[in-house]
């Protein structure tokens, strides 16, 4: 029996191939993302942030790149929406089941609508938050859209 955060449990459930990849940065580090992908020693591009959004109301997770911000305006078009903007903290907590800096797209206390960042298709793999702070976990795109039933769009503003 897979023991874990639920975003584990569930790969493991599955049986995804997947990889954990454990990391020791403070929380409070400026440009977090690009300091976790270094500690991993992986491309910045390749690490995934997952972020709540509230899309007219609904809670939507976005999942983008550590090396852009989720474009609002964008995840609002993509869902099918008129507005967004972020969840607030302690709504998406109680959502997802899990705490802000470990919110992982998989093994969500609710299954809400998420949408992943085009970007992810041209990786074999991607690195997104296995549901603690201080782990990460590297999967096939194609996975987590399946286990997540996201869809795919352009929702990233990405660094020139």
């Amino acid at each position: 029996m897979a023991t874990g955060p639920p975003a584990t449990t569930l790969l493991t459930r599955q049986r995804v191939p997947h990889t954990l990849h454990r990391y020791d940065v403070p929380a409070d580090t400026p440009d977090y993302g690009r300091v976790v992908a270094e500690a991993l020693g992986v491309p910045a591009a390749q690490v995934f942030k997952t972020l709540v959004a509230d899309v007219d109301g609904q809670l939507t997770v976005a999942i983008v790149p550590v090396t852009g911000d989720l474009d609002l305006k964008a995840l609002a078009t993509a869902t099918g929406g008129k507005r967004a903007t972020l969840a607030d903290r302690a709504r998406a907590e109680r959502a997802t089941g899990y705490v802000r800096g470990g919110i992982s797209p998989l093994g969500q206390r609710r299954r809400l609508p998420t949408v992943l960042d085009a970007s992810a298709v041209s990786f074999d793999r991607i690195y997104v938050s296995a549901g603690r702070r201080g782990l990460q976990v590297a999967l096939a795109p194609t996975d987590l859209r399946r286990l997540t039933d996201a869809l795919l769009a352009p929702i990233a503003r990405l660094d020139s």
